[in-house]
């Protein structure tokens, strides 16, 4: 949990799995870790804990300068890799994120659209497990570990939730907590899922997913995309209870009214396409997006 100050250094500690089937292991021996053998296939997450898959974090960002410092802070050490999706910036978004974090993969988003970032980092990824975090300061890295146990512990999609046991926000007016209740009532009867929370963006998966859903979705609404398709392909779902935080630097530039229309009909257009449809791929999905670095 985040301390009560947002302006303090927060500390992130946690998890692991094996090769054939990852999982977090609990190290009987602090030597242990020092083992070359085993310290070349497992990262050390704790002087007790140890993880095998390497996981790849994704932070779609465009003018987030002033909210990468205290993103960057929370994240574990344990990470395989940060990749950033430079959304065109005109602030120092890239310089800060290299001065934090020197070998930052950073993606220059050729499209325009959260969903396009998202795509694009996907692409960029090496890990097996990836996770998705806002560059808002909204998100406590710190509870990756929740979202790297559900998945190692047997599910294929880790759905962040501000309403399940445990999780919380404080950055929803009442208009919004409405629109996401029923937004989230519809998804559930007409696909069959157990959602509490459905337009959240704090999300885990393993990267074997993307090989079984379509991502074909530019703006917002890609969240809700991914969720409704991960049911629809009968992958195993397990919600992790999440805290968001207000915004740190600047304003969000989410509508209730505009985006609960785009979400609605994403849900409407995606109930009349059959589960055993089989859409095109995405063009590009499975390739490199945008310039690297």
């Amino acid at each position: 949990m985040r301390p009560a100050s947002r302006e303090e250094d927060p500390a992130a500690q946690s998890p692991g799995r094996e090769a054939d089937g990852p999982a977090l292991i609990a190290v009987a021996d602090e030597s242990a870790a020092r083992i070359p053998a085993f310290s070349a296939h497992y990262r050390a997450v704790s002087p007790n804990l140890a993880i095998a898959p390497p996981v790849s974090v994704v932070i779609p960002a465009m003018n987030e300068a002033e909210n990468l410092p205290y993103v960057f802070k929370t994240l574990p050490e344990w990470i395989h890799e940060v990749v950033l999706v430079d959304g065109n910036s005109t602030d120092d978004t890239v310089r800060v994120a290299r001065e934090l974090r020197p070998d930052v993969k950073v993606v220059k988003q050729v499209g325009k659209g959260k969903g396009d970032a998202l795509i694009s980092g996907f692409a960029a990824c090496t890990g097996e497990i990836i996770v998705m975090v806002d560059a808002d300061g909204s998100a406590d890295g710190e509870e990756i570990v929740s979202y790297v146990s559900a998945l190692v512990g047997g599910a294929d999609f880790a759905k962040g939730s501000r309403f399940a046991n445990g999780g919380g926000t404080d950055d929803m007016t009442p208009v919004r907590k409405l629109g996401n209740w029923a937004l989230c009532g519809i998804v559930n009867r007409k696909f069959g899922a157990r959602y509490t929370d459905l337009c959240y963006g704090y999300n885990a998966f393993w990267k074997h997913c993307l090989d079984k859903i379509v991502l074909d979705c530019s703006g917002f609404e890609i969240e809700t995309l991914i969720n409704i398709r991960i049911v629809k392909a009968g992958l195993r779902v397990q919600e992790v209870p999440s805290h968001e935080y207000n915004r740190i630097h600047g304003v969000s530039n989410l509508s209730a009214v505009r985006d609960g229309i785009r979400v609605l009909k994403v849900i409407l257009k995606e109930k009349a396409v059959p589960r055993s449809h089989r859409r095109p791929q995405a063009v590009g999905l499975n390739a490199r997006r945008g310039e690297v670095s």
